[in-house]
C-alpha cells in the first residue's frame, strides 16, 4: 500500500483549513480551494455576464485576485462570501471599464429585443437573463440564483437599497415576459 499524497490529504480537508493553508503561502491549497470552487464562480459569472467564455475570464480574474488578496481575509470560514464578493467586483469592474461615463445604472448597455412575431426565438433561462441590462441581470442573478438579500445585494454592488428592490422587480418582470413568450413558442 503505497504512502497517502498530499493532494489525497488537501481533497479530504476542511475548507477554513485550506483557506489558512493558503493564506499562509500554500499554493497547493489554493488549488484546492479553486478546484472545489471554480463551478460556483464559474456558474455565477456566466449568469451576470450572460457569455460563456467571458464567464471563463471573469472566474479567473476573480481567483487571481483572490490569490494576491487573500492574506486580507479575516475569518477562514467566511472565504466563500468573500470569494463571490471578489467575482461581483470583477464584473462590476469590467462594467465600469467598458461603459462610458453613465450616469443612470439602467443605461449601462443597450440590450437585445426579441420580436414576438419570430417563430424561431427560443428563449431558455441563460438567453432570458442575457436579455436583461447588465445591472438587471446581476441583482437577479444575485437574489435568486445566490439567494442574496437585498441587504447584502446593496453591500455587494454599492447600489442603494431603493435601486436594488427596483432593478430586482423590473428585471424579474422582464424575465417573466421573456420566458412566458419563449412558452408561447414552444407550444
Amino acid at each position: 500500500m503505497s504512502p497517502p499524497r498530499e493532494s489525497d490529504h488537501l481533497a479530504s480537508a476542511a475548507e477554513s483549513s485550506l483557506v489558512a493553508l493558503a493564506m499562509s503561502g500554500d499554493d497547493k491549497a489554493f488549488e484546492e480551494l479553486v478546484r472545489r470552487r471554480q463551478g460556483t464562480i464559474r456558474r455565477l459569472m456566466r449568469q451576470m455576464s450572460g457569455d460563456w467564455a467571458r464567464a471563463d475570464d471573469f472566474a479567473q480574474e476573480a481567483f487571481l485576485q483572490a490569490w494576491r488578496k487573500l492574506r486580507t481575509l479575516r475569518a477562514p470560514g467566511a472565504f466563500g462570501t468573500w470569494l463571490r464578493q471578489i467575482a461581483v467586483n470583477v464584473f462590476l469592474q469590467h462594467n465600469r471599464r467598458t461603459v462610458r461615463a453613465q450616469e443612470d445604472f439602467s443605461e449601462l448597455a443597450s440590450y437585445a429585443m426579441v420580436e414576438k412575431e419570430d417563430p424561431s426565438v427560443h428563449l431558455d433561462l441563460e438567453n432570458a437573463l442575457a436579455l436583461l441590462r447588465p445591472v438587471e441581470r446581476l441583482c437577479v442573478v444575485l437574489a435568486y440564483g445566490e439567494r442574496m438579500s437585498h441587504g447584502e445585494i446593496c453591500t455587494a454592488t454599492g447600489l442603494p437599497l431603493g435601486t436594488v428592490k427596483s432593478t430586482i422587480a423590473r428585471g424579474s418582470e422582464r424575465l417573466r415576459r421573456y420566458l412566458a413568450d419563449y412558452e408561447d413558442d414552444v407550444r
